[in-house]
């Protein structure tokens, strides 16, 4: 089957196709500063400064896989928050509750084992 000449065309295919994003981030002004606020400040959580720089490129017109180049993230982390941004704006940047069992021991008590 990896020698029909149909699976090559899908290869050279999925090589040349642009992965353009359908969500288009636009900033006012005040978010913009919010968020280079976030990416610049040291004491904020790498976390939220990976996500303030995802929709700040986003905003500058970049495509995901860019993105994700110069972030040193994978692609497919780019695009979930830029996805999460154009859908709920700021409060998508935050973390959401997981699935699965709760946590048994508080991050403080589980320092003192």
């Amino acid at each position: 089957m990896a020698s029909s000449p149909y699976w090559g065309w899908v290869a050279r295919r999925r090589e040349t196709l642009p992965r353009k994003s359908p969500f288009i981030i636009v900033l006012s002004e005040e978010m913009q500063k919010k968020l280079e606020a976030i990416s610049r400040r040291y004491t904020s959580p790498y976390k939220d400064v990976i996500r303030a720089k995802i929709v700040l490129y986003a905003a500058r017109g970049l495509d995901n896989g860019e993105i994700a180049a110069r972030l040193d993230t994978p692609r497919q982390i780019v695009s979930k928050w830029r996805k999460r941004f154009f859908e709920e704006g700021f409060v998508g940047l935050e973390e959401q509750a997981r699935r699965g069992r709760p946590a048994r021991f508080s991050p403080q008590r589980r320092d003192r084992h």
